[in-house]
């Protein structure tokens, strides 16, 4: 899953407006911006396989330490420490933030083909729905677009530039679903990860520093 991950960064801003937005878009993603450099240093490791899944050529075969669900729960605890070591948070808006990186496992698992290793790189999981394009498409549209209309409703300004940018995000991942594949793993996480860093810019431009500027 891509963009249908940042619906639960939107749904988590509305249960706590405290959270940055930019932080909680990292958050859900954050499974994914650790294994983009790890896949880059070698450790764990992804194949190009053109027609792999329905929807995208990654045959993500060994990434026992970010998407296992024991790492799933390691790196979601950790986050809600770090949160609380950075900022004053009370143990409800920790918790969140945990849950927002550990939601991130939960969506790979509806979409990912057995891939997601329950501990190690042993016992995959994962339910395949990437194999039904316009099913996964249809989902993480929804996802998304419905949290920002969820988010709408509990700001006083109208957000017109988050919807647009929306928008553009679903432009981008109806990009990554039906385009071309990328040349290489290398290629596949740095994209990512630039992917997830512009993103997480973008909605602090947009959202986060017009606050702070407020206040």
């Amino acid at each position: 899953m891509f963009v249908g991950h940042y619906g639960v960064a939107f749904a988590t801003k509305k249960a706590d407006a405290s959270i940055p937005l930019w932080v909680l878009f990292l958050a859900v993603q954050w499974l994914d911006v650790i294994w983009a450099p790890l896949v880059l240093l070698g450790i764990e490791r992804v194949r190009i396989v053109p027609g792999f899944t329905a929807t995208n050529p990654l045959d993500l075969y060994y990434m026992p330490y970010t998407h296992s669900l024991v790492a799933a729960i390691l790196w979601s605890g950790a986050a809600a420490l770090v949160y609380g070591a950075v900022r004053p948070a009370n143990i409800r808006t920790r918790l969140l933030v945990g849950l927002a990186v550990f939601s991130h496992w939960i969506l790979d698992f509806i979409v990912h083909v057995p891939d997601l290793p329950l501990y190690d790189n042993s016992a995959k999981v994962g339910l395949g729905l990437w194999n039904e394009p316009i099913v996964a498409f249809c989902l993480e549209a929804v996802l998304l677009l419905g949290a920002i209309a969820m988010y709408r409703r509990t700001v006083k300004r109208s957000p017109l530039g988050i919807v647009a940018f929306g928008m553009v995000m679903l432009g981008i991942h109806a990009y990554v679903f039906f385009g071309p594949p990328p040349v290489s793993p290398t290629a596949a996480a740095m994209t990512a990860l630039g992917a997830y860093g512009v993103f997480a810019f973008v909605i602090w431009f947009l959202s986060d520093r017009a606050v702070t500027r407020h206040a």
